[in-house]
């Protein structure tokens, strides 16, 4: 399994609920399509669709709150701002920001096979 960050879930997050979000993504370690085409190291391919199929199994197995869900499928899958998620859920805007990010620093963790704490990105910076 790779190593995840909140960053590689952030950018699979849409594909959960969106099949064809995937289309939209950019694989970064593919070559532009002007490039001449060379040799390809099949061990050496890119890990995007299984990031993508990790992530979706992670969003159903993961130990997040309700709340957690709402404001990262608000977030993440309808592309809604903070501000328009907590009118909707009648919070501060910092609330909805604080849900979002435990949902995806719990599925990072998930993703990882570690117990999540709040914190859990400052620990990752700080190894």
């Amino acid at each position: 399994m790779a190593g995840y960050n909140r960053a590689i879930v952030e950018k699979m997050l849409p594909a959960v609920w969106d099949q064809d979000a995937a289309y939209g993504m950019k694989n970064e370690t593919k070559p532009d399509p002007d490039m001449p085409k060379g040799h390809v190291d099949k061990k050496k391919g890119s890990d995007f669709l299984v990031h993508i199929a990790d992530v979706r199994q992670a969003w159903r197995l993961a130990e997040l709150t309700i709340d957690e869900r709402r404001s990262v499928l608000l977030r993440y899958g309808f592309d809604l701002t903070y501000e328009e998620i907590a009118d909707e859920f009648g919070v501060n805007k910092s609330t909805t920001q604080r849900r979002s990010e435990r949902g995806v620093g719990k599925l990072a963790a998930h993703l990882n096979g570690e117990q999540y704490i709040d914190g859990y990105d400052q620990l990752e910076e700080a190894a």
